[in-house]
């Protein structure tokens, strides 16, 4: 196994692992929340976690980097997802959330969702972009002038 794969396997797993599935399966657990109430939830906990690893997929083949910030991708990432939005990442990981949260139907998960989605948005404001800019320059400036910070 090559040494960048096996960095991206732990910060899959470091990062959005916890965040996006033993966060909310720990929570479910802790309180009692382990049936299925709203199953039409499922169709976002799938979607976000395909859409997650699609892009951790491209971060590695494309960027040749990871998610995590101790290995970032080298490459400006615009292919896939990232046509479509600059945090295809956090959009993933917040379909996943507000599935666990919608299927087992645990109103802690929606607060929690909340609270993940405006410390991403700060991340991204005040750390990555700001990052993005200086490392990538004109490049990284004609990239967030023709794609949006989220979908919209």
């Amino acid at each position: 196994m090559n040494f960048l794969f096996a960095r991206a396997v732990l910060a899959f797993l470091a990062l959005p692992g916890v965040v996006a599935f033993a966060v909310p399966l720990v929570w479910m657990h802790r309180t009692g929340h382990t049936t299925v109430v709203h199953p039409a939830g499922l169709v976002l906990l799938v979607l976000g976690a395909f859409a997650l690893l699609w892009c951790v997929r491209d971060f590695y083949v494309s960027g040749r980097g990871t998610l995590a910030p101790w290995s970032p991708p080298r490459n400006l990432v615009v292919v896939g997802l990232y046509r479509y939005t600059r945090n295809p990442m956090y959009v993933a990981v917040t379909l996943m959330l507000l599935g666990w949260a919608s299927t087992f139907a645990v109103r802690g998960l929606f607060f929690y969702t909340a609270c993940v989605v405006a410390a991403f948005h700060l991340r991204i404001i005040f750390g990555e972009e700001p990052w993005l800019a200086r490392t990538h320059g004109p490049q990284w400036a004609e990239y967030s002038a023709r794609v949006p910070r989220w979908l919209f």
